[in-house]
This record gives structure tokens, C-alpha cells and sequence, in this order.
């Protein structure tokens, strides 16, 4: 829609664009030192801060451009210019030149400026929309670094990135995503790090999405996916600030998106998923037996309930004679195959989990604690489990915690219902089976041209991303990028910054 030079047609079609909105705000005001010219502001209560516009807006309007005596001519000749120039005090003013600009910032929370006699409108910065203050992550819980985490303001969460890569190569760009909410989505990259073709990649995949509303970063996660039925993300998701800012480092690129405090990172891959931002804060040999923990923990969250069903069902011989005997006296009195007692207690857990993490904290760590004994010691003394299954489920449970990321921790305990499902049919084959179908899925799936089992699929190329997979090497030892992201630059740390070990002391004069 053209703007009209007439203000009260203006104000007409913007009113009926508008219309039964009754959180809108139309003002009026009339300028000049006979008052003679007529202007109007449009603002929504609740998205608009509106002591700003009063101080910063309305009262150089009605006040000091009263003051003012102007040539007559001039001030109708120039009054546009003369209000955006030289009678607003906001920080930031744009020029529109649609009303559908005009109406998409009234939205957002900006105010607009109509003057009569102009085809253009004024917009003044006024967002002021109640805001969650920067808290810690509440899932990505650290022990040793920084404690600030997203919030749902994307301008917020971009300067906490912003504050941490004080880089003018670091660069934002912002896009409205959703053909009625509008989202605003920031693509955030550092340009002489990141290579130019997965940067167009992302952009022309976000650029695509055709969709009427984006309410979460989710939304985004599934819809640029190259693998859409795959268990396993092929974004990661975090809060964290730091974490963004030390994978922009590494080449990777960073999609924030508004009304919600989870950022994504591409291209991602297995490994990624299994490091924590708190492993490059501690001591290097203590972080790889962290991990190695954490990997052990992926392989006991997805097989541990397989192996008790493949031991108890088809291979008791495999098992000590005494483990064996004890297995059996305690399954005595259970009236279900394994496969079907497994499969309660782990339904039973899943249900626990769920029911905690819908309720309020304290209510949610009681339910949690106080129903698994509970549930756990009244199952086996009305025998329906027997006391190893109540460990193995135990085990199993607390191993998925250990996993970083929630997401692909999903991943693991969704694929962990199949490969039981494989071992009650055809025990240890049926796991071997499982397990080889899930390598298999993995070694064919990538996140944007990136393997997803990088940097294991070409050890040859890539032997130097070892230094930071299952355990972690010094800093020092780490003075390249991960190179599955084929950066522009890199080197991370050249031979001449590192310092050499010792005190100056002990050199020699």
C-alpha cells in the first residue's frame, strides 16, 4: 500500500488493517507555532516503551517545536525533514515508504510517526516489550564457567554473543521468518572463518521456508533438517552464550531466533554433541576421563536393558555360574519374560522423567527421587521385577543424564525401545544386529554436507580433530580449527604464541 500524503486517509487504511485491535494506540498532534500542522503517532501499549516516546518524542513535538519560529515557508516547505532531523530525540529513525512497513513495526513494538502533507512515515525505535532478565541456563548447568544464558529477546542474546567475539569480521544478519508472526531470525558467522558455501547454504535454506508462523527455534530445526526421520539432530541446541561464541570460533554458523532462549549450531556431528562447554575450562586430563565416562555412558544407555533380556533369555551360559544361579533365584517369582519386565520398568521411568520435568522443581527432584524407590522396592517385593532389573534400570537412567544434549540423549532412549525389541527376538545377534543398522544410519547421515560421524570417517584428512573427540589435548596442542568445517582460516593458535614451558627463570644465561 502507497502512503497517501493525505494524513487522515492514512490513518483510515492503517485503522482498517487494524481494526477491533483495541491494544493500538492512535495519537494525535498538532505542531507549529499556530499548531496548524497535523501529525499522528501509532504505538501498541504493552510492546512500547512508552516513557521513551513521551520524553523522547511527544514532548520536543509539543513543546520545543512550539518554541520554535521558523520561516513560514521553510517549515511547510521541509517540515518532514525538519521533524526527523531536528525535533526527535530517538536513538534510531528509518524512513518507511509502505504502510505495510509501517504496520509490520507497529507490531514488533515500534512507533511510528505520520506527517500530513508527506508520503512518508517516520519509524521511532521504541521497543519496551516485558522482557525475562538474563538468568543461568537452567538445562546446560555448568560447575566452572560463565553463568549468563539466553533469554527470548534475539537482540539480547545476539549482544551476549557480540560481547564475547569483539571482531568486526563477525557478522549478523537479520531476516523475518513466517509469513504472519514475522519472526525475527539472526544468521550469525564469523566471515573470514566460515566457509562462503555452507554460509549460502544456511541462508538459502532459511530464505525457503515458507510458513505462516515461527514459534520456536524447533520449528527452524526441523524445517532446514536434511534428514527429517532420523532420531538424531542434526543442529545442536543450546542456551549458552559461550558455547556460541567458541563454535563461531571453530567455523560453524549460529541461527538465533526470537521468543525463545535455544540458539542452533551448524553443521553438527556426533562428537559435538557429546562435549560440554565446561570441558574446555577445566584441566585437559581431567576433561578426557570425563569423557570417557560420558562416552561409556552412551553405550550402557542404549544397551544395558538389551543385554540383561539376551542374557537372560538366550546366553545364561555366558554369564559366571554364580551371576547365573542368582538371576534365575530372582526371577523365580516373576510371572513375565524379561523382554516384558524390561519393558515395564523402563515405562515406568519414562513416565517418572516426564511427570518431573512438567512440575515445578522441587515438586518434580520429590516425584522423581521418592517415586523410583517407591515404585522401584514395591515392584520387586509384589514380584513382578526382579531386584537386577531395578539396577539395570537405575543405571541405565542416570547414564542418559550423563549425555550433554538433550536432544540427541532423546535420540538414544528412543533407540534403545528397538534394539530391546531386537534382543528379545534374537538375543546377542539381535544387538549386534541393532547396533550395526544404527552405525549404518549414522555413517549415511550428514548435517549440511558434513558427516555426521566426523572426524572418524576420514581419520586420514581430519587426524588432527582427534585431538578433541574422546578425550581432550592441551590447549596448546590444538592450534588448528576442527578442519570437517573447511574454514577459511585454519589456524587457531600459530607456533610463534606459544609460549614454552618452564620459568624464565631456569633459562639458561
Amino acid at each position: 500500500m502507497i502512503i497517501s500524503s493525505n494524513i487522515t486517509r492514512n490513518l483510515e487504511r492503517i485503522k482498517e488493517e487494524l481494526k477491533d485491535c483495541d491494544d493500538v494506540v492512535y495519537r494525535p498532534i498538532k505542531v507549529g507555532e499556530k499548531q496548524k500542522f497535523n501529525m499522528a503517532i501509532i504505538y501498541i501499549d504493552g510492546l512500547t516503551d512508552k516513557e521513551l516516546i513521551s520524553n523522547f518524542a511527544m514532548e520536543p513535538l509539543l513543546n520545543e517545536a512550539r518554541k520554535e519560529k521558523p520561516n513560514p515557508k521553510s517549515i511547510k516547505d521541509n517540515l518532514f525533514e525538519l521533524v526527523e532531523k531536528g525535533n526527535i530525540a530517538v536513538t534510531e529513525v528509518k524512513e518507511l515508504k509502505t504502510l505495510e512497513e509501517a504496520i509490520d513495526d507497529v507490531l514488533v513494538g515500534e512507533t511510528i510517526l505520520l506527517v500530513d502533507g508527506y508520503n512518508r512515515i517516520l519509524m521511532l525505535s521504541s521497543r519496551g516489550w516485558p522482557m525475562r532478565g538474563i538468568s543461568e541456563p537452567q538445562i546446560e548447568t555448568v560447575v566452572r564457567g560463565p553463568r549468563d544464558g539466553f533469554n527470548e529477546t534475539v537482540k539480547v542474546n545476539a549482544s551476549l554473543v557480540r560481547r564475547r567475539i569483539r571482531d568486526p569480521k563477525l557478522k549478523s544478519k537479520y531476516m523475518q521468518i513466517g509469513i504472519r508472526s514475522k519472526t525475527d531470525v539472526v544468521l550469525m558467522y564469523i566471515e573470514d572463518i566460515a566457509n562462503k558455501k555452507l554460509v549460502n547454504d544456511v541462508k538459502s535454506k532459511l530464505e525457503k521456508i515458507d510458513i505462516d508462523a515461527i514459534l520456536e527455534s524447533g520449528h527452524i530445526q526441523y524445517l532446514i533438517e536434511g534428514n527429517r526421520f532420523s532420531p538424531f539432530p542434526q543442529a545442536q541446541t543450546t542456551e549458552r552464550p559461550d558455547l556460541v561464541a567458541a563454535s563461531l570460533y571453530e567455523g560453524r554458523i549460529a541461527i538465533l531466533v526470537d521468543n525463545t532462549p535455544f540458539a542452533l549450531i551448524v553443521p553438527a556431528t556426533i562428537t559435538t554433541f557429546l562435549q560440554s562447554s565446561e570441558d574446555y575450562y577445566n584441566r585437559w586430563f581431567v576433561t578426557s576421563l570425563v569423557r570417557v565416562v560420558r562416552y561409556f555412558a552412551v553405550v550402557i544407555s542404549l544397551v544395558f536393558p538389551a543385554l540383561y533380556i539376551a542374557m537372560t533369555s538366550y546366553h545364561p551360559g555366558l554369564l559366571p555360574t554364580q551371576l547365573a544361579l542368582y538371576v534365575a533365584a530372582t526371577r523365580n517369582t516373576v510371572p513375565f519374560p524379561a523382554f516384558v519386565e524390561a519393558f515395564i520398568m523402563e515405562i515406568t521411568i519414562e513416565l517418572l522423567r516426564e511427570a518431573g520435568s512438567r512440575l515445578s522443581g522441587p515438586i518434580g527432584t520429590t516425584i522423581g527421587i521418592v517415586g523410583g524407590l517407591v515404585i522401584g522396592q514395591a515392584a520387586v517385593e509384589a514380584g513382578i521385577v526382579s531386584p537386577l532389573m531395578v539396577i539395570i534400570v537405575a543405571v541405565t537412567t542416570i547414564s542418559s543424564f550423563a549425555i550433554p544434549n538433550y536432544d540427541v540423549a532423546t535420540g538414544f532412549r528412543t533407540l534403545r525401545f528397538f534394539i530391546m525389541a531386537l534382543a528379545a527376538g534374537l538375543g546377542l545377534y539381535g544387538i549386534m544386529l541393532g547396533l550395526m543398522l544404527i552405525l549404518s544410519h549414522l555413517v549415511k547421515l550428514n548435517s549440511f554436507g558434513v558427516p555426521y560421524l566426523s572426524p572418524f570417517t576420514n581419520i586420514g584428512a581430519n587426524l588432527k580433530d582427534l585431538k578433541d573427540t574422546f578425550i581432550k589435548f592441551p590447549i596448546k596442542d590444538m592450534k588448528t580449527r576442527p578442519r570437517f568445517t573447511h574454514t577459511i582460516d585454519d589456524t587457531r593458535m600459530p607456533d610463534a604464541n606459544v609460549q614454552n614451558e618452564g620459568n624464565v627463570g631456569d633459562k639458561k644465561p
